[in-house]
């Protein structure tokens, strides 16, 4: 890439750990001259993306490196875009109605992504999530100009997880399987933007995304119990750091839905919970965990658009549908996600991470300007659709 100047990007966690120091060896071993910025905010901010952006605008870098998960691949990716168009203010690129969503017409400079955590997946999209405080709802920056110009995906980088982290992002590759599968298909989409350059980065679900989508479905059914269970078991993280990859290349381009849309005030409205086996200095409801807990109701509620495919998924997670009747397959669905939230110890709905019914119509508040991601769910929801859903999220056993 003919990089002199290179800005490393990652946490505080990680900026001790192996993986950072291997590629810090490897850019002295080359000779190639790097600043290491290890200020990424576990779950970034508005505020945690603008120091990362002042950071970089004063280091004049050639290209990035970003180590970690999908909180430092997401700051490193607004940190590129914001130093490469110096002018912009914060909110043009950030995705409408919140920001002004425009799109993006400057060159942005190489970013190498190496992921270790197997979730996001955003070593293959072109999305930057952060939490916009003024707001406490979650939103970001989606366009196909940031993503990444590599992934390096090595399984031996994962191996420092602890289970919770283990099991919460393998909950972000399952629902993003999920959704990108059952998201409203491609053609069904409307209103046709007027130029390509307006053409969202979200797709809704089509022939190519499905397939990424149902194979990485079919690994995180078979290995993530696995993986989360035996921190030595090779086979097991290889092959979910895999399908975080995988699921990445099928959401990247179909997008998500409901889950990820209602997650986002979850994640924002946070008050006290802090997740077990998180190193961080503030209360924390981990993206794969906010996204997981409404996922038996959010596919109980879409599964009569596309009932097949609630079943197909139902049984690659390990249901018997021999017998199953086309009006059961969101009940299905549902029961077979809660079994396997309740073999891995998941907490019990949203009340067990601080929320009570008093707190819905905020989630709510918080849900509707996730029009980005709410509108490719299969089925148009209400207001109300949306409060029986956290409400039905309230309790999952």
């Amino acid at each position: 890439m003919g990089a002199k100047n290179v800005c490393l990007m990652t946490d505080k966690n990680l900026s001790q750990l192996p993986p950072v120091q291997m590629v810090m060896d490897s850019l002295v071993k080359n000779g190639i001259n790097f600043k290491v910025y290890d200020n990424v905010r576990v779950e970034p901010t508005d505020r945690s993306f603008m120091e990362a952006i002042e950071f970089v605008k004063r280091g004049a870098f050639d290209a990035y490196v970003a180590v970690g998960g999908g909180s430092t691949m997401d700051t490193c990716k607004a940190a590129n875009l914001y130093a490469s168009s110096p002018h912009s203010d914060f909110l043009d690129y950030v995705n409408a109605p919140i920001g002004k969503g425009k799109p993006v017409s400057v060159p942005l400079k190489p970013l190498i992504a190496v992921p270790t955590t197997s979730g996001t997946g955003s070593e293959t999209t072109g999305v930057a999530i952060f939490d916009y405080e003024h707001l406490k709802v979650k939103t970001g920056i989606a366009s196909r100009a940031i993503k990444p110009t590599l992934g390096l995906i090595d399984p031996m980088h994962t191996l420092h997880m602890p289970d919770q982290v283990v099991a919460n992002s393998g909950f972000d590759v399952l629902c993003h399987a999920l959704e990108s599968y059952t998201a409203l298909p491609y053609h069904m989409r409307s209103p046709c933007p007027s130029n390509p350059i307006t053409r969202p980065a979200y797709q809704g679900s089509n022939p190519i995304s499905d397939i990424w989508a149902v194979h990485a479905l079919r690994i995180v059914a078979k290995y993530l119990k696995r993986a989360v269970r035996n921190p030595d078991d090779l086979e097991a993280r290889s092959n979910m750091h895999l399908a975080s990859a995988f699921a990445g290349i099928g959401f990247g381009n179909a997008g998500v839905h409901l889950c990820h849309g209602m997650s986002y005030p979850i994640s924002g409205l946070v008050k006290t919970y802090k997740a077990k086996d998180y190193n961080v200095d503030h209360p924390l409801v981990p993206h794969g965990l906010s996204v997981v807990l409404t996922s038996p109701a959010v596919f109980t509620f879409t599964a009569q658009m596309s009932p097949e495919r609630h079943l197909e998924t139902a049984e690659i997670l390990g249901a018997d549908t021999r017998t199953a009747r086309i009006p059961d397959a969101g009940p299905i669905l549902a029961d077979t996600l809660r079994k396997f939230l309740f073999d891995l110890d998941v907490d019990d709905g949203l009340a067990a991470i601080g929320y009570s019914r008093a707190d819905i119509p905020a989630l709510v508040k918080g849900t509707l300007p996730q029009e980005r991601v709410t509108k490719l769910a299969p089925r148009p929801q209400s207001e109300e659709d949306l409060s029986d859903l956290f409400e039905a999220s309230m309790k999952l056993y």
